[in-house]
């Protein structure tokens, strides 16, 4: 487990200048890149830093958080290990209103809703297709896990498409912090082979969210992150 900044996509959306408060771990084919999107967006960050897919954690991994996974990211006294949560976070407290939606807004509840669908309903398949079909050694593969959770997640996007039907965004016209969620499951998504199967309207998104300048940064900073740490480029 390494430190990163983690925030790229968030950060450059909202023009922050200068770096991010607290610290943030992230491994670089994980849920971090999410972080990396958000950072992107809000403002300029210094370089992160990337560790492969390796689960083994050592003392100094667990001293940092107990759970000897990642992300996790600090601020002050505060401790964040899920990418939703961090997500939000950064929205509501330093992103001036621009990525989050506020408690009095029409678009609340859905903005809510959105951001932990990404994260809850869509990562999750997601993490076991990857671990089943890809990370595991040769003889512990799951074809039938594989399969099963393909169909369960393209069964769980027909919300993303009724969603998107009358609208550019989850929550509207406005692009938001839950869009940045549900863009990286649909993100990795595309890196497993799965993006050839979205519905209309969630392909066109998906290829609207990887057109956003701030999400071609994070992607390159990413590329320079596993480089410098000797990770092959993902998948």
């Amino acid at each position: 487990m390494q430190r990163g900044s983690g925030r790229q996509w968030l950060g450059r959306r909202l023009g922050r200048q200068g770096p991010w408060p607290g610290r943030h771990l992230h491994d670089q084919r994980s849920r971090g890149h999410a972080e990396r999107l958000r950072g992107s967006e809000q403002g300029p960050l210094q370089q992160p830093q990337a560790r492969g897919p390796d689960r083994r954690c050592g003392q100094k991994d667990l001293a940092i958080n107990p759970l000897g996974t990642v992300p996790a990211f600090f601020d002050g006294d505060t401790a964040m290990t899920e990418s939703a949560a961090i997500c939000q976070y950064l929205a509501c407290r330093y992103g001036d209103g621009r990525l989050d939606v506020g408690a009095d807004a029409p678009d609340y509840g859905a903005y809510l809703n959105a951001l932990h669908f990404g994260e809850a309903t869509l990562t999750f398949p997601l993490a076991l297709i990857l671990r089943y079909g890809r990370l595991e050694a040769e003889p512990r593969r799951q074809p039938q896990v594989v399969e099963d959770y393909r169909r369960w997640f393209h069964g769980r996007l027909r919300a993303i498409e009724s969603r998107l039907a009358q609208r550019p965004h989850l929550c509207g016209e406005r692009f938001t912090a839950a869009d940045i969620v549900v863009g990286y499951a649909l993100h990795l998504a595309g890196l497993l082979g799965l993006g050839t199967d979205f519905l209309p309207m969630t392909a066109a998104y998906a290829q609207r969210l990887a057109a956003r300048p701030a999400f071609q940064r994070a992607l390159a900073r990413q590329r320079t992150a596993a480089a410098a740490a000797g990770l092959e480029p993902f998948p």
